[in-house]
């Protein structure tokens, strides 16, 4: 059930809702603790909570899957299981591809609730800085532009602006291939190439990234905008971001498993490669930077001879970016 709310100075608010969010790990948690800013009821669920998923999602007019991306499939069979409100709205806010389909979590979402809307979130969103109370902004992305607005009232705050967008594959194709890239600015970093070398980087991968999403039905224009070079500058730039460790610790020397270990989390640019270059290669889709990061990832080659190899290729115009 949804109550309007005023506040001191009888102004309407969103309404009261009831958010469901599965997954409370880093992401998930301080998503739900940016939904209770507004007063809503919060319900933080995972595997291991000694509420049952159907406990947690009982009433809620939004659910938010914040698991990872190998976590979805799992959450969507569970899911299954249990009523869901009729009018529920779902969230996607795992970014990564299927191993197995290279689909979208939100594709996947839509496909097995077709008669539900689904949301895409994705923004320069780094869950360390969203527990600090530290200010950002993310879109919410839907063909179904009610539901999006629903979603943007609902998590809207003075420490959360968030925006609506038309392009969901877009909006998340920006949020999951960002993390590939991330990885390469971490090896150029720990590579100590300098600054001039990491803005190279990220500029010619945003036309990578641009190349990928509109090739797979995205708008351009949503890559020049939160979810996409928003979020890549904030994942390349900062140590917080999973992803940068991951490239930063190769560049050092070390495993990848040995990286991983460090992290004690998921970095989901590994899984999310592998992923993207067969679907590039199934596509015809040039993507040198991301294979590179592929071939260091895969002991393929070292990140050193991944630079060489990146700075040795065949020399173009920038006004052919796509």
């Amino acid at each position: 059930m949804s109550v309007a709310s005023t506040d001191q100075a009888g102004q309407v608010k969103a309404e009261v809702t009831t958010i469901a969010i599965l997954g409370a790990g880093a992401w998930g948690s301080a998503l739900a603790s940016l939904a209770a800013i507004g007063g809503h009821h919060v319900r933080l669920w995972s595997r291991r909570s000694e509420q049952t998923l159907g406990e947690a999602i009982a009433g809620a007019q939004i659910v938010v899957s914040a698991v990872s991306m190998r976590g979805v499939s799992d959450t969507v069979l569970r899911l299954q299981t249990v009523a869901l409100s009729k009018n529920a709205i779902l969230v996607s806010a795992t970014k990564g591809l299927d191993p197995a389909t290279r689909r979208t979590p939100a594709q996947i979402w839509q496909t097995e609730f077709p008669q539900h809307p689904v949301v895409v979130l994705s923004g320069p969103n780094l869950s360390e800085e969203i527990r600090q109370g530290l200010p950002t902004a993310t879109v919410v992305a839907s063909q179904n532009m009610a539901a999006a607005e629903q979603v943007q009232a609902a998590f809207a705050s003075d420490r959360f602006r968030v925006y609506t967008n038309t392009d969901p594959i877009g909006t998340e194709l920006g949020g999951t291939l960002k993390n590939v890239i991330a990885i390469a600015a971490g090896v150029c970093d720990g590579l100590h190439l300098g600054i001039n070398a990491r803005s190279a980087l990220i500029t010619r991968s945003l036309a990578e990234v641009i190349r990928i999403g509109t090739h797979l039905g995205a708008q351009p224009e949503t890559f020049f905008g939160l979810s996409g070079l928003g979020d890549l500058m904030a994942t390349c730039s900062s140590p917080l971001s999973r992803n940068y460790r991951v490239g930063y610790g190769l560049a050092q020397g070390k495993s990848l498993e040995q990286v991983l270990e460090e992290l004690q989390s998921t970095a989901e640019g590994v899984s999310t490669s592998n992923v993207l270059i067969d679907l590039a290669k199934r596509e015809g889709i040039p993507v040198p930077v991301s294979w590179q990061v592929y071939q260091v990832l895969n002991g393929k080659t070292t990140p050193q001879k991944a630079l060489a190899a990146l700075m040795d290729r065949d020399l173009k115009a920038e006004i052919d970016l796509f």
